[in-house]
């Protein structure tokens, strides 16, 4: 196997030269880099990265930490993180931690060791925060909630909630159910904060039964549908704290003979692209999830370059979406 060495002998030139030309090319003339190029293709060099990358500052390559990695709302969030990590010359490696401590930890270590130059983190689980407070761990939170700690990028969750919740009670409904996510999550908390809000704002008693734990995902939706269709005074309406187990619902309330919005109105949070070909249409919270992800690769390469962020944590406008799943109370 051909070496740095070897290069240098064909090329005819320092082995400082030809380190140079394969680190730093724009400070090699461009006669010398031809010859460099020549020798490597004649001897099928190839350059040890992981050496190169431990001898020199950066190793060019940021890390995403994704709790779920078929998540749909993850998906266009690590698209908008690709776009600017391609632009400065960056490549992205998606760690799925799959919500495990151990998981994460071998990522973060990777930042550590030189092997990332930085990480962003998807999960907003207080359990990272000790993780990324390491010393020489440079790290962007986002799609993150109220509080956190660092650099972080997020919607307030606690306003969209109570905005979404608001409108029902415009269109007259009291008896308002709610599909959380799980309640370690902290988008659980923020989002529960502002359906509570809107109660309190309007004058509506909070009750316990019309809240049911769900998981962010499609089944808990269906569970929460047929658990809702079994109380003798059912809500009207149900907010869900995501896309998925708001479509999910409304299969479930169909499959008991339900129909939306006539029978009960549904809303969800994402905006996820299948929301507006569903029948009926979501209603839902949208989240600027591409530019969640391009803010916080900006943000995450900003500190790689030896710049402190000036604003640490970053709020972006999330948008209401009203569709055909949302109705007035039609209830004798």
């Amino acid at each position: 196997m051909a070496t740095i060495r070897d290069v240098a002998k064909e090329a005819g030139l320092s082995t400082g030269t030809v380190s140079k030309a394969l680190s730093t090319p724009e400070k090699v003339s461009a006669k010398n880099r031809l010859k460099v190029e020549a020798a490597i293709k004649k001897l099928k060099y190839k350059p040890n990265l992981l050496a190169r990358r431990f001898r020199s500052s950066r190793a060019n390559t940021i890390v995403v930490m994704v709790p779920d990695i078929a998540n749909l709302f993850f998906a266009k969030l690590i698209s908008g993180i690709e776009n600017v990590a391609q632009q400065a010359g960056f490549n992205v490696l998606l760690g799925d931690t799959k919500d495990t401590f151990e998981r994460e930890e071998a990522f973060v270590r990777m930042v550590e060791t030189r092997l990332a130059d930085g990480l962003i983190n998807l999960r907003p689980s207080r359990s990272c925060e000790p993780l990324l407070a390491r010393e020489g761990v440079l790290s962007v939170t986002a799609s993150s909630c109220e509080n956190t700690p660092g650099v972080s990028v997020r919607i307030d969750n606690a306003a969209a909630a109570e905005k979404a919740v608001s409108y029902l009670v415009k269109l007259g409904h009291r008896r308002i159910g709610l599909v959380t996510g799980l309640k370690d999550n902290p988008h659980t908390a923020d989002r529960q904060k502002g359906y509570c809000q809107a109660l309190q704002a309007a004058g509506i008693e909070f009750d316990p039964a019309l809240v049911i734990e769900g998981d962010f995902n499609f089944w808990s939706g269906i569970s929460a549908a047929e658990q809702f269709s079994q109380l003798a005074d059912r809500p009207t309406a149900v907010f869900c704290m995501s896309d998925e187990m708001a479509i999910a619902a409304i299969k479930g309330f169909a499959d008991r003979g339900l129909k939306v919005p006539e029978d009960v109105s549904v809303i969800g949070f994402d905006d996820m692209e299948v929301a507006r070909y569903v029948t009926p249409t979501l209603t839902t919270i949208a989240q600027p999830a591409e530019k969640i992800g391009e803010r916080a690769a900006s943000l995450l390469i900003e500190q790689i370059n030896g710049h402190t962020p000036a604003i640490r944590e970053h709020v972006l406008p999330y948008e209401f979406i009203i569709r055909d799943s949302v109705g007035p109370v039609n209830r004798m």
